[in-house]
């Protein structure tokens, strides 16, 4: 399980600032063969920037990508991004690792995970090396539980373009409700950060609006995006609202107004839910005159308790 931080000395809202992978909302998928597009991609508003040697490489060019991304990752612009290597079993999965091995990177996102095994493999050649797994099959789907629960095992992710191919499905929300469930609840109960959800398709605003909320509905806390222009509404649509954060701070008030005491079974939940919220805000940058520690309503310090 990894401890979400709450504070940061640099404003994360302004572009070129990294989140902490745990709380990253949007995921922002490079083309490895265009070394062009790397310095733009680390100005943009993307949590994380995962330089891409999978999907959007052809096979004929995965090694001069490959070689891109190690020339950036070694370069002071880019360290700490992460990399999307080719799945377990590919003629470049070991040559990805191994050349990854020599240059700091921040993390591997990897492809077509189904089995615990191909994450924990990959973590025994990149050994400290948080890894996303993404799922993107039947197969996978039916194990998501088991590469959860590998030790190995940063977040999840969902494939959603390969796993419609694999599957036959449509790209309706209600035709994916079971796949995007089970992601989360895998997640959950695995004690790991939420699900990262799958890319969307295409320039329309509203349309990328839309799914953000599915993937909030769902309660996946992350996305996968394709350009640079997709990473702020995503960022904005899976960070708590600003109703969220007026509810979180009228319940502190009203609950300090009553002397801080238990008065149900519902308060407890309440207390969790509103202090994520208020955490979460912080940690996003979103500024409001509602943080002003002098004012009620402020969430306790991890270190206060309340009485019984």
């Amino acid at each position: 399980m990894y401890d979400q931080p709450t504070t940061t000395e640099i404003d994360p809202s302004e572009a070129g600032f990294r989140i902490d992978p745990v709380l990253a909302r949007s995921w922002l998928l490079v083309n490895g063969a265009q070394y062009g597009k790397f310095a733009s991609a680390g100005r943009s508003r993307a949590d994380i920037v995962v330089l891409d040697i999978e999907d959007a490489v052809a096979p004929k060019d995965k090694t001069s990508a490959r070689d891109n991304v190690i020339r950036w990752l070694g370069s002071e612009e880019g360290r700490g991004d992460w990399v999307r290597v080719n799945g377990f079993g590919t003629p470049w999965w070991a040559d990805d690792l191994a050349a990854l091995s020599q240059v700091p990177v921040g993390g591997v996102m990897l492809a077509m995970v189904e089995s615990p095994d191909h994450v924990t493999e990959t973590a025994t050649r990149l050994p400290n090396v948080p890894i996303v797994a993404l799922v993107e099959t039947a197969r996978g789907l039916e194990r998501i539980s088991e590469i959860a629960s590998s030790k190995n095992t940063f977040r999840l992710a969902f494939g959603i373009g390969d796993f419609r191919r694999d599957t036959g499905f449509g790209g309706d929300p209600l035709t994916l409700a079971y796949a995007r469930s089970r992601f989360t609840i895998a997640a959950k109960a695995a004690h790991l950060p939420s699900a990262i959800d799958g890319p969307t398709v295409g320039s329309s605003t509203h349309k990328l609006s839309e799914a953000t909320a599915v993937s909030v509905e769902f309660g996946m806390t992350g996305k996968i995006c394709l350009t640079p222009d997709q990473c702020h509404p995503v960022n904005e649509g899976l960070s708590p609202q600003q109703e969220e954060i007026s509810w979180a701070r009228e319940f502190f008030s009203e609950f300090e107004r009553d002397g801080g005491e238990i008065r149900n079974g519902s308060d407890l939940p309440r207390i969790a839910r509103a202090t994520k919220i208020l955490e979460l805000a912080r940690s996003y940058g979103i500024t409001t005159s509602d943080f002003d520690d002098d004012e009620p309503g402020h969430p306790p310090a991890p270190s206060d308790t309340y009485h019984h």
